[in-house]
C-alpha cells in the first residue's frame, strides 16, 4: 500500500523473463503468463489480490508470512502462492472457507504482538498490516499475549526485556522495533535491491528482530547508506520517513526526475497541499527501476532552506552590500550593464555559462541568449571541466559524443571494466544494479589509483584491480590493447565488417611495439604486468564486455586520448552494438548530457554541429531571425584568461559555481574580479557570487517543467510540483533578460509561454531530437535520443548495425607524461573525487541532513606517508602545491597507495581547487584535477589563505536592510 497515491500495483513477486508461456486457471479464469511466474503474480495480473505481507514485487519471494496460502486441485496442503510457480493446467483457488480461516488465524498471531495504536500511528492509512487485517476479515483477536515486544513494562510493572526503544539516529527515517512483524522485506531489499547487506535478522523465533549489524550499531553508525529501499519495502511503521511522522500522509503525487547525478532517477513527489512530504522512487522509471539513493530519496530540504535567496539583488561594486530590488529593476540594471560593456568593448567581450543542473529547455535558451542576443559564441558549460574529452574522443572514434547503452544493458554483461569511476559514491543507483549483476556471476576489472568501494564490497570482489599511478591511464589502456593484439584476442570479423581495417592495421602495429607492453610500462604505472595481461585476456574473451568510466579518465591532460583508447578496446573486441557491452561514460550532473546536447559548447550549435557549417547556421538563423557568428567562442578557461587580460568583461553564469568547482581557484577569482558585470543565477549566494554584481534567484527542479537528459541519453520529464518560491522558472528569467536586452534594439521579443514550446523549437532545429515532444514523453515515459523519423521510439542502443560516423575509427594513443611532476618539494600526487552523501560543490547537499555523514572534506593518506610526516588520524594537515595551499583533516587509510593522497571538493571551507593547477586536456581544456604534485605537513588549523577567503566571502554576502 506504499504506492496508494498513484496506483502502481504491487504484483507480489518480480516478473518472470522466460519466453515460454504457461496457461492455468485461477478462480475460474484462464490466464497465460511466462514460465517461472508465481501464482500470486499471475492472480494479480487478472485483478485477483491474494493477501500478503512478506511479498513485494521488488524482491524475490520469501514465503514466511503464510498469508498468501492457496489451494491447488490435485495437490495436498495449502502452498504459499508467492513461492509456488505456475504450471500448465493448474487449477488454483484463492478464496474458500478453509483459506479464510487459515488467514484469519495467521493475522491473529501477528496482531497479538503488535500495538493497536492505529489512529495515532504514522502509517495510518498507509499500512499493509492494517490493510490485510481488513482483507481477511479480522474482527477480534482470541490470543492475549503474555510476552510482547511493544509494551515498555510487563503486567507486573517490571521493565520488559523484549522491548527495544525507537532508533531515531538517522536524519531521515526512524526504526521502531515495536511495530516490526519480522517479514524480512527490509533485509531482503537491502541485499537484493541495494546490495549493502547492512540489515539482518538477529535472534530466533519470538526473539527475532531486525538489526543494523552489531548490537552497538544504530541506523546512523551502521553500514546503512540510507538509500531508502528498506523504508519503501516496510509494510508497517517500523521503518518510516520522519517527514511522514512530522507532516502526515500525502494526498497527491507528481512524477518527476531527480536533480542530482547523471543516472536520472524517476520519483513520485508526494504532496500534502503545496508541501512536499516525501520523494518515493517511481517503480516504472526506466533508469532506476524503483530504486534510489540518499540524495534523491531524502536530500531535497535545500529547496526550502533558510539560506535560499528569493529576491533579485544588485550592487555596483563587489565590495558593496547587496541591495534587494524588484525583477524589473534587476533586469534593467543587468541589461544596461551588459549593453554598456558590448558598446565599449565589443560583442565578444561577454558570454554565458549554461547549467548542467537546469533543464534542456533552459540550457537551450542560455546558449541562444549569447548567440542571438549577445551575437557571439561565448558559451560553455560544466562539461568543460568534466566530460568534454568524452565528447571529443567518442565523437572521433564512434561518431557521437554519448554513451552507447541503456542502464538495463548491465543485466546482460559478463565482464565489466570500470575505469576512473566510483559508481558506489557518484552513481549509486546504477552501482546497485551493477553489483546485483556481479553477484550473479559477472566479472569485474577496476582501473583506479584508489581502492574504491567497487573493488571489494559485500559478496562482490573485483577479479583485477589495476591500482595505477595517477596520470598513467593512457599507458595502461594501451598496454591492455597490446596484449589483445599480440595474443590475437581481437574480433577480426567485427573489425573488418564495422571498422576501417587499414586503420586497425596501423593501430595494431603501434600498440604491438615493445614500449607499449605491460612489462615496459609496469615501472611507470605501478601495475604488475601479469595483472594487466590477465585483465586484458578476461575482457577480450570473457563474453559480453562493457566499459564504464568517469572523471578519473577525462580530467587528465590526456583525457581525450584515454577516451579514444577505451573506444579502441571496445571496437577491437567487438563489444559495441548489442546488450551487455558498450562504452558508457558515467555523467556527473543530472543534465550535463543535456547541456552538451543543447549547444552549450562554444564551437557547436545544438546537436553537436560545428558553427562553421553554413547549412547548420542557416537553420538557426531562419528560426531566430538573426545572423549567427561563424567563429567558435571562448571556453571557460579562455574567458577567465581574457578577463585577466582585460578583453572579457561580462558573464552570465546560470547554476554553476566556477569559483569552487574549477581548477586553480586563485586564477578563477582573479578573472571574476576583473569583470565589470558578473551575473549569478542560482539558488544560493554561492562562492562565485562573491564576485557578482547581479544575483538572480533561481528555481529548484520541484518548481519547473522541462526535461533532463541522463547519462544513457534518456530524456525524462521534469514536472512542476509546486509554484516557484522566487516567482519564476529559470527559463522565464533568461527570457526576461533577453527581452530586456532587446527592448531598445528593435530585435524581436522572445514569447515562450511554456517549456513545451522551447522543446518544439529544439525538435525543429536539432535532428537527434526531431521526434521528441511532450506528448510523446507523457505516453512513453522517457525517450533515448536520437529520436527522429528513422527511430520514432528512440534509440536504447547505439551503433547496432553501423557506427554513426560510418566505419569505426582506430586512432593511435601515444602516452605523453603530464607536465605536472613530483619532486623534492612536492613528492606526493593528489587525486580528487566524490563521496556518496555529498554532490558536486555541495551547495544543495550541505543544506540537508546529509552533513551527518560528511561534514567536511578530509585527506586520505597512506599509513607510511603519514608516519614519515608525523601525521596522526584526525590531525589537521597543510596540503600544498605549486598553485596554493589549504588545510584539512587527515584520514589514514590503505585505500590509497604510498605516494598518493585523495580528497573531495564538496566544502568551500576547504577549497580543494586552490591546490589544483591549470594543466588541462590537450584537445578540450578539461582541467587535470586528478594529478597534482603536493606536499603534506602537520598544521594547527586553517591556512592564511583560507582565513582571508572566508573574511572576503563574509564581506561579500552582506545584504543591506530594506529601506
Amino acid at each position: 500500500m506504499k504506492d496508494f497515491i498513484i496506483p502502481d500495483r504491487d504484483f507480489g513477486t518480480p516478473a518472470a523473463k522466460s519466453k515460454q508461456m504457461v496457461t492455468l486457471t485461477i478462480d475460474g479464469f484462464d490466464i497465460t503468463v511466462p514460465e517461472g511466474t508465481s501464482i500470486m503474480r499471475a492472480a494479480a495480473e487478472i485483478g485477483i489480490s491474494v493477501p500478503k505481507l512478506c511479498a513485494t514485487d521488488s524482491i524475490d519471494a520469501f514465503g514466511s508470512c503464510r498469508l498468501c496460502l492457496v489451494e491447488i486441485e490435485g495437490r495436498n496442503g495449502t502452498p504459499a502462492s508467492c513461492t509456488t510457480p505456475v504450471a500448465p493446467g493448474l487449477k488454483v483457488h484463492t478464496q474458500n472457507a478453509k483459506l479464510k480461516q487459515l488467514r484469519r488465524g495467521v493475522m491473529e498471531l501477528y496482531i497479538s504482538d503488535h500495538p493497536l495504536d492505529c489512529l495515532t500511528c504514522s502509517a495510518n492509512g498507509d499500512c499493509e498490516l492494517q490493510d490485510m487485517a481488513g482483507a481477511v476479515g479480522l474482527r477480534d483477536v482470541r490470543y492475549e499475549a503474555i510476552d510482547t515486544h511493544f509494551k515498555v513494562k510487563d503486567t507486573s510493572g517490571i521493565a520488559n526485556t523484549h522491548y527495544i526503544p525507537r532508533d531515531d539516529s538517522n536524519p531521515y527515517f526512524s526504526y521502531d522495533p515495536q511495530k516490526c512483524i519480522v517479514c524480512s522485506r527490509c533485509v531482503r531489499a537491502c541485499e537484493e535491491v541495494q546490495g549493502t547487506f547492512a540489515l539482518t535478522i538477529e535472534g530466533r523465533g519470538f526473539d527475532s528482530r531486525v538489526s543494523f549489524g552489531a548490537k552497538t550499531d544504530t541506523a546512523l553508525s551502521s553500514d546503512c547508506v540510507s538509500c531508502g529501499a528498506c523504508v519503501q519495502a516496510c509494510p508497517t511503521a517500523t521503518l518510516q520517513e520522519k517527514s511522514i511522522i512530522e507532516i502526515g500522509t500525502p494526498e497527491r503525487s507528481v512524477i518527476t526526475t531527480c536533480a542530482y547525478c547523471g543516472v536520472g532517477c524517476s520519483f513520485k513527489a508526494e504532496m500534502r497541499g503545496d508541501e512536499l512530504v516525501r520523494m518515493v522512487p517511481y517503480k516504472h522509471g526506466k533508469a532506476n527501476r524503483g530504486h534510489s539513493c540518499v540524495k534523491g530519496r531524502f536530500a531535497y530540504g535545500y529547496a526550502s532552506h533558510k539560506d535560499r535567496i528569493l529576491n533579485p539583488m544588485i550592487r555596483d561594486s563587489i565590495n558593496d552590500p547587496w541591495q534587494e530590488v524588484s525583477w524589473d529593476e534587476a533586469m534593467d540594471f543587468t541589461a544596461n550593464r551588459m549593453k554598456g560593456i558590448i558598446e565599449k568593448h565589443g560583442r565578444h567581450s561577454v558570454g554565458v555559462i549554461t547549467s548542467s543542473r537546469c533543464t534542456n529547455e533552459e540550457a537551450y535558451l542560455v546558449q541562444k541568449l549569447t548567440r542571438a542576443v549577445f551575437m557571439n559564441n561565448n558559451t560553455d558549460t560544466c562539461a568543460r571541466v568534466c566530460h568534454s574529452p568524452t565528447g571529443y574522443g567518442l565523437g572521433q572514434t564512434l561518431g557521437t559524443s554519448a554513451g552507447t547503452q541503456d542502464f538495463d544493458s548491465v543485466e546482460e554483461t559478463d565482464v565489466v571494466m570500470i575505469i576512473g569511476a566510483n559508481p558506489v559514491a557518484a552513481h549509486p543507483v546504477f552501482a546497485s544494479r551493477l553489483k546485483k549483476r556481479l553477484r550473479q556471476g559477472a566479472k569485474l576489472i577496476v582501473i583506479d589509483p584508489r581502492r574504491t568501494e567497487m573493488v571489494e564490497a559485500p559478496h562482490v570482489k573485483a577479479e583485477h584491480h589495476l591500482a595505477l599511478t595517477p596520470g598513467t591511464n593512457v599507458a595502461i589502456v594501451t598496454a591492455l590493447a597490446h596484449v589483445i593484439v599480440t595474443e590475437g584476442l581481437f574480433d577480426a570479423q567485427f573489425i573488418q565488417d564495422r571498422c576501417d581495417w587499414d586503420e586497425f592495421q596501423d593501430y595494431a602495429e603501434f600498440v604491438s611495439q615493445p614500449q607499449n607492453s605491460p612489462e615496459s610500462v609496469a615501472l611507470l604505472t605501478g601495475v604488475p604486468a601479469a595483472e594487466v595481461r590477465a585483465a586484458a585476456r578476461l575482457f577480450a574473451k570473457g563474453g559480453n564486455g562493457s566499459i564504464y568510466y568517469g572523471l578519473g579518465v577525462t580530467e587528465h591532460s590526456q583525457g581525450s586520448t584515454t577516451v579514444i583508447g577505451i573506444a579502441n578496446l571496445a571496437m577491437m573486441t567487438g563489444n559495441i552494438g548489442r546488450p551487455g557491452v558498450g562504452v558508457n561514460p558515467l555523467r556527473g550532473q543530472n543534465n550535463v548530457q543535456g547541456s552538451c546536447d543543447m549547444g552549450s559548447f562554444p564551437h557547436e550549435l545544438p546537436g553537436y554541429r560545428h558553427v562553421k557549417g553554413e547549412g547548420v547556421r542557416d537553420i538557426f538563423e531562419k528560426a531566430w531571425g538573426v545572423k549567427i557568428d561563424d567563429e567558435p567562442g571562448l571556453r571557460i578557461p579562455n574567458m577567465l584568461d581574457a578577463a585577466v587580460e582585460g578583453t572579457f568583461k561580462g558573464l552570465y553564469c546560470q547554476g554553476e559555481d566556477i569559483l569552487q568547482s574549477d581548477p586553480d581557484t586563485k586564477h578563477v577569482a582573479a578573472g571574476l574580479a576583473a569583470m565589470e558585470c558578473v551575473i549569478v543565477h542560482d539558488l544560493f549566494l554561492n562562492e562565485t557570487a562573491n564576485y557578482a554584481h547581479v544575483f538572480l534567484p533561481g528555481s529548484t527542479f520541484l518548481e519547473k517543467d522541462g526535461t533532463f537528459t541522463n547519462a544513457e541519453r534518456r530524456i525524462n520529464m521534469v514536472r512542476k510540483v509546486m509554484a516557484p518560491r522566487n516567482g519564476y522558472g529559470d527559463w522565464e528569467i533568461t527570457q526576461m533578460l533577453a527581452n530586456a536586452m532587446l527592448k531598445d534594439t528593435g530585435g524581436a521579443q522572445w514569447t515562450y509561454t511554456h517549456p513545451t514550446q522551447i522543446m518544439d523549437e529544439i525538435a525543429m532545429t536539432t535532428p537527434s531530437f526531431a521526434g521528441v515532444n511532450y506528448e510523446k514523453l507523457e505516453v512513453m515515459g522517457s525517450i533515448q535520443w536520437p529520436c527522429n523519423d528513422a527511430a520514432p521510439q528512440g534509440t536504447p542502443l547505439m551503433h547496432v548495425d553501423a557506427f554513426v560516423r560510418g566505419k569505426g575509427k582506430f586512432i593511435n594513443t601515444e602516452y605523453v607524461a603530464t607536465d605536472e611532476k613530483t619532486g623534492p618539494r612536492f613528492p606526493l600526487l593528489l587525486t580528487t573525487g566524490r563521496i556518496l552523501s555529498q554532490y558536486n560543490v555541495g551547495a544543495q547537499t550541505r543544506r540537508t541532513g546529509n552533513v551527518a555523514w560528511h561534514a567536511e572534506d578530509v585527506l586520505e593518506i597512506h599509513p607510511h606517508d603519514a608516519e614519515v610526516r608525523g601525521v596522526k588520524d584526525g590531525d589537521f594537515v597543510r596540503l600544498a602545491s605549486r598553485s596554493g595551499d589549504t588545510t584539512l583533516r587527515a584520514t589514514i587509510t590503505d585505500k590509497v597507495n604510498p605516494g598518493v593522497v585523495y580528497t573531495t571538493f564538496h566544502h568551500p571551507d576547504t577549497q580543494a581547487n586552490v591546490i589544483t593547477t591549470d594543466f588541462s586536456d590537450w584537445a578540450t581544456n578539461c582541467p587535470e584535477y586528478k594529478v597534482t604534485a603536493v606536499q603534506v605537513s602537520p598544521s594547527n588549523g586553517p591556512s592564511e589563505w583560507q582565513e582571508e577567503y572566508n573574511a572576503q566571502a563574509a564581506m561579500s554576502r552582506r545584504i543591506a536592510a530594506a529601506e
